[in-house]
C-alpha cells in the first residue's frame, strides 16, 4: 500500500518488474475490495501509532488472541488480519494490485509455496528481509525457497506440509478393515508404503463400502507430483515439454484409472460447496492429509466423531504446501511489517499457530520442542499429531524444484483431470489433448 506522501516515481528496475508482473495477470480477475487502506496507518517509526493489516488464506493459526499479544508487547501498533477463503483468491488479490503499483495490499502478505517462484522474479516488489539475527530459525530448503540467486530473503516461513494418511475409522470398520492407526498404516505398506498398495486398500474398501475411497484424483496427483524433484522443469528453469514428460504423463493416467475405472475417487474439488458437503454425508474414506489440513477437516466435519491420522504416506516422504510471510515494498510501514512478521514467525508463535489450526512449524526450535511432539488432537480421536508430522518431516529429504512457469503448468494439468473426475465433460484421452494444447497456448 503506497503512502499519500510517497513520490509516485519509481526506479527503471521497479517498473520493468511491475510491468513483467502485469502479464502474469492478465488472465486474473481482480478481487474488489483490498486488504488494507492509507487511513489504516498514521504514521510510522517508534512512538507513533499505526495499523498493520496481515492477509492470510484458509487459516494460518493466527487467532485474534495471538495478533493482541504483539499488541500488548507494542502498544503503539495494532494488527488487522483479513482472510481470504482459498489460496486463489489471496494470489489473485495480490498479483493484481502488485502488478497495478502495490496500492491496496496488506502490510505483510502470505504466499503459497506453488506461487512463490513466479514471485521470486520481481524481487523489488519485496522488502528484503534478511536478518543475521535469524540465522538457523527455519530447516534449510525452507529459507532455500524464498531466497533469490543474489541472496535477497523475501519471505519468512510459516508452515510446512509434511503429510499422513487421515482416515474415517468408523468407515474402516463397517467395512471390515483394520481401523486403529497402527493398523491402518501396516494396511497402507508401513514405512515401504507405496501408491500401489494404498490403491489396493481402495479397491478393497470400495468393495464393501458405499463411500468413495478418497476425496479427489487432483490432491491424489498434487501429492504424487511434490514427490517428482522436477516435475514441469528443468532445475535451470527450462520448461518440458508436455507432450513428452512421462513422469506427468503416468501420474495423469494412473490417478484417472483408479478414480473412474475403479470408482476410488468421490470426483469432488476441494474447497468446493460439494467438497464441503462430503465431511457430512460419508462421501469419502481418506485424504492426503498435510498438517494444515487437519483444521479444515475439523471445522467442515461438525458433529463427526470418526477422524483419525495415520503415520504412513505412500511413496515416502511428502511436503504438500506451507507458506511465507512477505513485506511489499510499496508498503508505508515496511520496518514495522519487518518487525511483526518476524515475531509471527517465531518459533513460540508457530507453536501456538499449531496448536490452532495445525499448521505444522517450519521453525527448528518449534519442531524440537515439547510443546509440539506432545500434542494431540481431540478431534481426530486423540491423535499424537505432533509425533506423527514430526516423523512425517523426518521424511523429506528436500523441496523439489519449482521455476517461475511450475503454477501454470501444473494448473494445466489439474484442469485436465477436473474435466474428468469433477466436471466429467470428457474422458481421459480428450481431456489429455485439450491439456496438451493449452500447455501450447503458455507459449513457453
Amino acid at each position: 500500500m503506497l503512502s499519500s506522501t510517497r513520490t509516485t516515481r519509481r526506479p527503471r528496475k521497479a517498473i520493468t518488474a511491475v510491468a513483467g508482473l502485469a502479464a502474469i495477470t492478465l488472465a486474473l480477475t481482480a478481487c474488489s475490495s483490498g486488504s488494507g487502506s492509507d487511513d489504516d496507518a498514521t504514521g510510522s517509526g517508534d512512538g507513533d501509532k499505526i495499523t498493520l493489516t496481515v492477509a492470510t488464506f484458509n487459516d494460518f493459526g493466527y487467532t485474534d488472541e495471538l495478533l493482541a499479544a504483539y499488541t500488548a508487547e507494542h502498544p503503539n501498533v495494532t494488527v488487522k488480519q483479513t482472510k481470504a477463503a482459498k489460496s486463489e483468491d489471496a494470489r489473485t488479490n495480490l498479483t493484481t494490485k502488485l502488478a497495478a503499483g502495490g496500492e491496496g495490499l496488506a502490510d505483510i502478505e502470505a504466499i503459497e509455496v506453488d506461487w512463490l517462484p513466479e514471485l521470486m522474479q520481481y524481487p523489488d516488489l519485496f522488502t528484503d528481509l534478511t536478518d543475521s539475527s535469524l540465522d538457523g530459525r527455519w530447516v534449510d530448503w525452507k529459507v532455500q525457497q524464498a531466497t533469490t540467486t543474489d541472496g535477497k530473503l523475501i519471505g519468512y516461513g510459516t508452515d510446512i506440509g509434511p503429510s499422513a494418511i487421515c482416515y474415517r475409522q468408523d468407515l474402516f470398520e463397517a467395512a471390515g478393515l483394520p481401523s486403529d492407526p497402527a493398523g491402518v498404516a501396516e494396511l497402507l505398506g508401513g514405512e515401504d508404503a507405496t501408491w500401489d498398495d494404498y490403491f489396493a486398500a481402495g479397491k478393497t474398501f470400495v468393495a464393501a463400502s458405499d463411500a468413495a475411497w478418497y476425496d479427489s484424483a487432483m490432491s491424489i496427483s498434487q501429492a504424487m507430483v511434490n514427490q517428482i524433484d522436477n516435475a514441469y522443469e528443468e532445475s535451470d528453469g527450462t520448461p518440458k515439454d508436455l507432450a513428452s514428460n512421462q513422469p506427468i504423463i503416468d501420474i495423469y493416467d494412473t490417478v484417472l484409472e483408479q478414480s473412474t475405472t475403479n470408482e476410488l475417487s468421490a470426483g469432488l474439488e476441494q474447497w468446493s460447496g460439494d467438497w464441503d458437503a462430503a465431511f457430512q454425508n460419508d462421501g469419502f474414506a481418506t485424504m492426503i492429509c498435510p498438517a494444515w489440513m487437519t483444521g479444515p477437516v475439523e471445522e467442515r466435519s461438525g458433529g463427526v466423531t470418526g477422524w483419525n491420522v495415520a503415520d504412513v504416506f505412500p511413496g515416502g516422504g511428502l511436503n504438500w504446501g506451507g507458506s511465507f510471510l512477505t513485506v511489499p515494498a510499496s508498503g508505508p510501514n515496511a520496518e514495522a511489517a519487518k518487525e511483526l512478521a518476524a515475531w509471527l514467525t517465531d518459533p513460540a508463535q508457530q507453536t501456538t499457530a499449531f496448536e490452532n489450526a495445525g499448521t505444522f512449524p517450519s521453525q527448528l526450535e518449534a519442531q524440537e520442542s515439547d510443546a509440539v511432539q506432545s500434542f494431540t488432537n481431540d478431534f481426530f480421536n486423540d491423535a499424537p499429531v505432533g509425533t506423527i508430522f514430526v516423523n512425517r518431516a523426518l521424511a523429506i529429504d528436500s523441496a523439489p524444484f519449482k521455476g517461475a512457469n511450475y503454477f501454470s503448468i501444473h494448473t494445466t494439468v489439474q484442469d485436465g483431470i477436473k474435466r474428468v473426475d469433477v466436471e466429467k465433460t470428457d474422458d481421459a484421452a480428450s481431456s489429455w489433448q485439450k491439456t496438451l494444447q493449452s500447455f501450447q497456448d503458455l507459449g513457453l
